[in-house]
């Protein structure tokens, strides 16, 4: 194994600047093959990445997180990508239920500390629980989504995975994603049309008035300090950006071995 950190994906991130979302996944496939997954929580951007995967015929696993307190609409919609875009949807579930959770440890997420603390054991816990199995890890973050996403890179180190996340919408704008949604008939999470700005568990995540950010939805009862679930590294930051793999990984990773370019 070598060290590979954020630092050796510099010059990377801004070849890629100027790429288009095929492309960036057409890339990845090529450079991780089999061992790598698109991650969708069932929300606008993550439905537009599973539709580019499909009709790019890129033949790879989807994984989403099933935190047992989803809405019914979000659990119709992987039903619905699974089934009209064929696509291999790998549902993960916390240990607990939320009754056996709450029965043992109370109801965590009526407090920032308790809520951190649920969205570990529902969320990023089952996704942990497949380190190993994938070298990188689709996401669908965007800049335009602003807060602590608005500088978030293409492709990132995740030392909690080991493993590379590429977000190939990261420089798509709203219009872009609007328009791209209009044209090809994506399936959306039809709570979108419903208020919800972004969506999440149905404990704690409200509609949005039209004068309010787009994330007030998440966890509004404790407040602007509490946004995001931490199922993303690039959202909360941290100290350790490096993981270890393969040094031949990384020679793919960056040109190389492979006559394959963008």
């Amino acid at each position: 194994m070598a060290r590979f950190t954020q630092a050796d994906l510099i010059e990377l991130n801004k070849a890629f600047e100027d790429r288009s979302p095929a492309e960036l996944l057409r890339w990845t496939k090529v450079v991780f093959g089999e061992r790598v997954a698109a991650l969708t929580a069932m929300q606008m951007a993550g439905s537009v990445v599973c539709h580019m995967v499909s009709v790019l015929k890129l033949n790879m696993k989807v994984v989403f997180v099933d935190t047992g307190v989803n809405f019914q609409e979000t659990l119709d919609t992987r039903d619905r990508l699974a089934h009209e875009y064929g696509l291999d949807i790998i549902t993960l579930q916390p240990k607990q239920s939320m009754e056996e959770q709450t029965k043992e440890l109370g109801v965590l997420y009526l407090t920032p500390e308790g809520q951190r603390q649920c969205c570990d054991l529902r969320k990023t816990e089952p996704l942990l629980a497949t380190r190993g199995q994938f070298d990188c890890l689709i996401g669908s973050l965007r800049r335009a989504e602003g807060g602590a996403r608005g500088g978030c890179p293409i492709l990132s180190v995740d030392p909690a995975m080991n493993c590379i996340r590429v977000n190939p919408l990261a420089n798509f704008t709203n219009d872009e994603m609007d328009a791209y949604i209009a044209e090809h008939q994506v399936i959306v999470n039809p709570l979108h049309q419903q208020g919800f700005t972004t969506i999440g568990c149905n404990r704690c995540t409200t509609p949005v008035l039209p004068n309010e950010p787009k994330r007030a939805g998440r966890w509004r009862h404790l407040g602007p300090w509490s946004v995001y679930c931490g199922i993303n590294p690039t959202d909360v930051g941290g100290t350790s950006l490096a993981i270890d793999i393969p040094q031949e990984l990384i020679d793919r990773l960056l040109g190389r071995t492979t006559d394959f370019s963008i």
